[in-house]
């Protein structure tokens, strides 16, 4: 149950779903149709579905083809977008005040990068007093093996899945549930 007072609902968090973000990511096409999936579910149980994009100096500038989101993937007008310069969708952004202003204590979180924007976005949740659920198949990454990074995108995956299944923190916890199993009702 999440620590923070007067916030008993639940929302959809999308992040990074982008062209330039996702284009080479591992299983790209599942984990889209799994969001997609999750958005429907959402939007059909008025369950609040928030956007969240990157943008840096390395490709994903405002309005190019790599920042936009993938195809399949639109946000209706009335649903927030949250831009974002940090792996962290609450550093520097206005994300807590759209969770406060919906009454939001849980995440569902989904989208990309595994390792750095979907990790960041968990911890600073349950730091911040959320509970946090990451959808187990509905986040990937590229092969960042090239570049040092130890483990293949699968292995990434896998463990992020299951050292978050064990966060936690007083009055708050992590969990991790696939994309079948969501309930956005459970507290």
């Amino acid at each position: 149950m999440t620590s923070l007072e007067n916030r008993p609902h639940t929302a959809l968090l999308v992040v990074d779903v982008q062209n330039g973000v996702v284009g080479n990511a591992y299983e790209r096409d599942r984990v889209v149709a799994n969001i997609q999936s999750l958005v429907a579910k959402a939007r059909a149980e008025h369950v609040p579905v928030l956007w969240v994009q990157h943008s840096d100096d390395e490709g994903l500038t405002p309005g190019s083809e790599a920042w936009a989101y993938v195809a399949g993937l639109e946000r209706h007008e009335s649903e927030p977008l949250v831009p974002k310069t940090y792996p962290d969708a609450f550093e520097a952004t206005d994300l807590e005040e759209h969770l406060a202003a919906l009454g939001i204590g849980r995440l569902v979180v989904a989208g990309a990068q595994t390792e750095e924007c979907i990790r960041s976005t968990l911890h600073s949740a349950l730091v911040r007093g959320y509970d946090a659920t990451l959808v187990a198949d509905a986040h990937t990454s590229e092969d960042m093996r090239e570049w040092g990074f130890p483990v293949s995108p699968e292995q990434s995956i896998a463990y992020t899945n299951t050292y978050w299944s064990w966060a936690n923190a007083p009055g708050r916890k992590g969990t991790v549930t696939p994309t079948a199993e969501v309930d956005f009702a459970a507290t």
